[in-house]
């Protein structure tokens, strides 16, 4: 097909291939005239979407059945209008300094899919890679010590030191308990701590019947319309994970010891199974989200405390690679940060629990971002926001290993309820990974280095904490070449106006420069 001349940068490609069952699953992939791969689109979505620049090009659509299950399937194409981007906002953006957990830590160096917490009683950022629970302190000049607070059977946990198929860690804020959980195929290997790691309690982990993949955690308080608390522990717990026809949910009311029955949030005719990182509002609604609902970004959400769940899409959004995520404020304004299907970097908000968006905008377009990776979100008061992500400014297909990219952790942050968002550079002078960055799974090589996903979150006077896996430590980071390294990393967040505007004032350019360098 070809695209034909006269139309501008205010216009997109589509291209979208659909298929009548929904348990089916193509892949689709557009090459250009020399017969390079430039776009491709191959999750669980359906349809399966590609946006290309609206410029006079040839290209060659292959559509490939991964599970055709005797389906056909149709294509189209079309030429779209672009949404125009607010102009970004004119607020200081933050500035970040970035510590690295030493050498001597287990899994310092197999930190990919770092989860993070912060313990608001006592400023300790709990932060989880593979099987290791690490606690990070910082002392009255931002510098950084890291210890290994692992759950294993000395300390209460018999199962934390086990193999895990997905790691995952939530803090929550208002109790401060701690949870690590470790996948076990249907099932997860879960402790809590309320010591920052000193000691763990074991707990049933999930609930039944637990899905196979992408397990997460979250918690916050019950909903008045559903069932609550049976202990004295005010918060409900929920485990959601992924299994292959549907995704599920199931909430604890005694502190995370027990769950219920896992309650489906949708199913193949809803969304691609592949989700997000649980939240939950201040009012107790639930939100999971997930990248592929009918063509959208969606939140399946809970108003009755996990007994019912709803798809709520963002009609403005593309199916794209990597799980969005959503941060919430103080008054449940929902903001979602995604991924979009050409690779950029968007965030839209919602005032009524994802029923509409507002603001939907290219948080990357300032600093000249063509490609992400791994959005997180946090939020803070309610018209407070930031929106984490790995990015690069070279365009095209970051998937294929020609890809020449160098990637940094960028932040964007809000203080105006998502009208317009300042987006920083967090590590300046030291690329997170060169080269491509596979999001496909067990079928990538060496470049899944970093795996799926980074978190992000706040602490009690609103500062900015990055959790990621630095992938090009060492001479890389110094010039040489990609090394493909996973070493757990922190962005926390030294100068700027916080997510609690209380304590603008307390962050006056505290430079954290740590000893020694990977």
């Amino acid at each position: 097909m070809s695209v034909p001349a006269g139309y501008d940068a205010g216009h997109s490609l589509r291209i979208d291939v659909r298929w009548p069952d929904s348990a089916a699953d193509f892949d689709l992939y557009v090459l250009d005239a020399d017969g390079r791969e430039v776009a491709a689109s191959a999750s669980s979505s359906d349809p399966e979407t590609v946006l290309l620049p609206a410029v006079s090009a040839s290209y060659t659509v292959r559509v490939v059945p991964y599970a055709p299950l005797g389906d056909s399937f149709t294509g189209t194409a079309s030429l779209i209008t672009a949404p125009t981007d607010p102009p970004p906002s004119t607020a200081t953006p933050p500035t970040y300094a970035n510590s690295w957990a030493p050498d001597n830590i287990t899994d310092a160096h197999n930190a990919g899919e770092p989860s993070i917490g912060v313990d608001r009683a006592t400023g300790a950022a709990m932060f989880q890679a593979y099987t290791s629970t690490l606690k990070v302190t910082y002392d009255s000049a931002g510098g950084a010590t890291w210890q290994d607070k692992s759950a294993s059977a000395a300390n209460g946990c018999p199962q934390g030191s086990t193999t895990s198929l997905d790691p995952i860690l939530f803090t929550d804020p208002v109790t401060h308990r701690t949870f690590e959980s470790q996948l076990a195929g249907k099932t997860a290997l879960t402790c809590y701590t309320d010591d920052d790691g000193d000691t763990w309690t074991p707990t049933g982990g999930s609930g039944i019947n637990s899905g196979v993949d992408h397990q997460t955690i979250g918690g916050g308080p019950f909903a008045t319309s559903g069932p609550g608390a049976v202990t004295s522990y005010p918060n409900a717990v929920y485990y959601c994970s992924q299994d292959i026809a549907d995704a599920s949910c199931a909430v604890s009311g005694d502190g995370g010891l027990t769950y219920g029955p896992a309650v489906a949030m949708y199913s193949l005719l809803d969304c691609g199974g592949l989700h997000g990182h649980v939240k939950v509002a201040p009012d107790g609604t639930v939100y999971v989200p997930n990248k592929g609902c009918g063509g959208h970004q969606a939140v399946a959400a809970s108003e009755d405390n996990g007994l019912t769940w709803t798809v709520r899409d963002n009609p403005s959004s593309t199916p794209g690679d990597s799980d969005p995520s959503v941060g919430i404020g103080a008054g449940g304004t929902v903001y979602m940060g995604y991924q979009n299907s050409d690779g950029t970097a968007r965030i839209a908000v919602s005032h009524d629990k994802g029923k509409t968006w507002l603001y939907d905008q290219n948080a990357g377009a300032a600093l000249g971002i063509k490609n992400i990776v791994f959005p997180a979100v946090t939020a803070g008061d309610d018209n407070r926001a930031a929106f984490a992500f790995l990015g690069t400014t070279t365009g095209g297909n970051y998937q294929d290993p020609a890809f020449q990219g160098v990637w940094h952790l960028y932040v964007a942050t809000t203080y105006d309820g998502g009208q317009s968002w300042v987006t920083a550079d967090a590590t300046p002078t030291d690329p997170v990974q060169k080269g491509s960055i596979c999001t496909g799974g067990t079928t990538c090589g060496q470049d899944r280095n970093l795996l799926d996903f980074i978190d992000v979150t706040t602490d009690a006077q609103g500062r900015i904490l990055a959790a990621y896996a630095d992938g090009c430590t060492g001479t890389c980071a110094t010039g040489g070449a990609q090394n493909y390294d996973a070493l757990a990393s922190i962005a926390r967040q030294t100068s700027g106006n916080t997510l609690y505007g209380a304590y603008d004032a307390i962050v006056r350019g505290t430079h954290n420069k740590p000893k020694g360098r990977h």
